[in-house]
């Protein structure tokens, strides 16, 4: 008997339904985010560039066209990232938004976890550009976004997701006017968030 009572609580466990996500279901997401540019970001007027990493709010909105199929915008607060030449140090700074639209497959599962996957778009815009060395301007970038993450559902409407974004940015840098180079960002987005179902 003690044997099959764990067999049935196992059962239960297991068979609890994770956030449902049919055709026509409305999530909101709530979270934080850090933005790692990757290692070594171009040359920059011939010295090598890096661009440190930032962490902000992020703000997650899906709508499901499909069951387990949902479209995602990604925004959040602006990110600040230093920017540092080698030899010279840190030369000035920038800000970014970086909304992202994605569609996202929800993989159904029998259990609390659900793993997704999505593929998108991203546009970054750069402002507030400061350099010591003179008037810096980096230029908007398009690229492809790729998502890898897991949604914990902690209630038939709520859920704790943590995710992680592979985005292509590279933008073209001017120093007083004249280009000096790409910035070759790519960065890694992780992020952990709580999400609501409507």
């Amino acid at each position: 008997m003690k044997h099959l009572s764990a067999a049935l609580l196992a059962a239960l466990v297991t068979a609890t339904p994770a956030l449902a996500q049919e055709a026509g279901t409305i999530t909101l997401g709530f979270g934080i985010g850090t933005v790692a540019p990757k290692d070594n970001n171009g040359a920059l007027a011939g010295m090598d560039s890096s661009i440190g990493k930032n962490t902000r709010p992020i703000l997650t909105l899906e709508y499901f066209v499909r069951d387990n199929i949902g479209i995602e915008l990604l925004a959040a607060a602006p990110f600040k990232h230093d920017i540092s030449l080698a030899g010279l140090g840190e030369i000035g700074s920038t800000k970014q938004l970086p909304p992202t639209l994605s569609v996202n497959w929800h993989i159904p599962t029998t259990s609390k976890f659900t793993p997704f996957v999505g593929l998108g778009v991203n546009y970054t815009k750069f402002f507030e550009e400061k350099s010591s060395l003179g008037t810096l301007q980096i230029r908007e970038s398009f690229g492809l976004a790729a998502t890898l993450g897991v949604d914990y559902a902690i209630s038939e409407k709520a859920a704790l997701r943590a995710d992680i974004r592979y985005v292509d940015i590279d933008s073209d840098v001017l120093l007083n006017g004249t280009k000096i180079g790409k910035a070759e960002i790519d960065p890694l987005v992780a992020s952990v968030s709580y999400v609501m179902k409507f």
